[in-house]
């Protein structure tokens, strides 16, 4: 097995030292300001939305939320086994060739994506990321971390991409995932004002840790399971290699690829809270 990551691309090591506090333990995330973080389950959106539904008599349907949650094609995740695979920390050089796969493979895929030396060095990874039909959302303009920044410093963090990609791409975002995973009651009630929920994750590869492509698609495998939101980065050399593996393993186990707002249809995530 190949040693621990050693060449990475200039994108990724300006990253490096920020990631590799962020690990699988963000999962049980015991963060300033909330002793105990609480999150909500895509099924939990789902069951609320039919609740609801049903106590109003609308019966809207989960299928025709799922069409309006957009990406490519529809599914009702309350019927089938569907997962997620989002990326974090780009656009970088390794973009353009992932888009080529998921477009291939007819899959589409949430981007948190940073602002310096991403959105605005990658505009054109932006607008074809939307048109191909996957989500946008935001990673924080400079991965500052959260927990450690000020409000003003916070909203500057998250207002700067969503201006960004909403001139790029027509839409604004209304989903960000906080660097590393760090939150607190602080940042939940900037996110609630500037429309954002917050999205964690369920599967993470470590790919900050390793190039090894065959290793990170073992990972991934091994912790997947219907709902689950995987993690994954662009920027790494050994990452976007992996992802057809991954996409072909876990259909073969009957998984439907959708978004983090298919995921959830016909529920939506609220801002202020976080999911995973």
């Amino acid at each position: 097995m190949p040693s621990l990551t050693r060449k990475m691309t200039k994108t990724g090591t300006r990253l490096r030292v920020l990631a590799t506090f962020a690990a699988a333990a963000s999962l049980t995330l015991a963060l300033s300001g909330c002793t105990k973080l609480e999150t909500h389950s895509p099924s939990s959106v789902r069951n609320a939305a039919d609740a609801s539904a049903t106590e109003a008599g609308t019966g809207a349907g989960a299928k025709g939320a799922q069409a309006r949650a957009g990406g490519l094609g529809t599914v009702d995740c309350a019927h089938t086994k569907c997962i997620a695979l989002t990326f974090d920390a780009g656009p970088s050089e390794n973009s353009a060739r992932l888009l080529d796969i998921l477009k291939e493979k007819q899959v589409p895929a949430t981007f948190f994506l940073l602002g310096k030396r991403h959105i605005d060095t990658y505009p054109e990874l932006v607008r074809r990321m939307s048109e191909e039909g996957h989500e946008v959302a935001s990673h924080t303009w400079t991965h500052k971390i959260l927990t450690d920044a000020d409000p003003d410093e916070i909203r500057d963090e998250l207002e700067r991409p969503n201006k960004e990609i909403e001139r790029l791409t027509g839409k604004r975002p209304t989903l960000m995932r906080p660097p590393q995973g760090r939150t607190d009651d602080t940042v939940h009630d900037i996110c609630r004002e500037l429309g954002l929920a917050e999205v964690l994750w369920s599967v993470t590869a470590k790919d900050y840790k390793t190039n090894d492509s065959d290793l990170i698609t073992e990972r991934v495998l091994d912790q997947s399971s219907r709902d689950g939101i995987i993690l994954l980065h662009d920027i790494y050399d050994g990452t976007v290699p992996a992802v057809p593996g991954i996409i072909d393993a876990l259909k073969k186990r009957g998984y439907v690829f959708v978004t983090v707002p298919q995921l959830m249809a016909p529920g939506k995530a609220e801002p202020g809270k976080v999911y995973r």
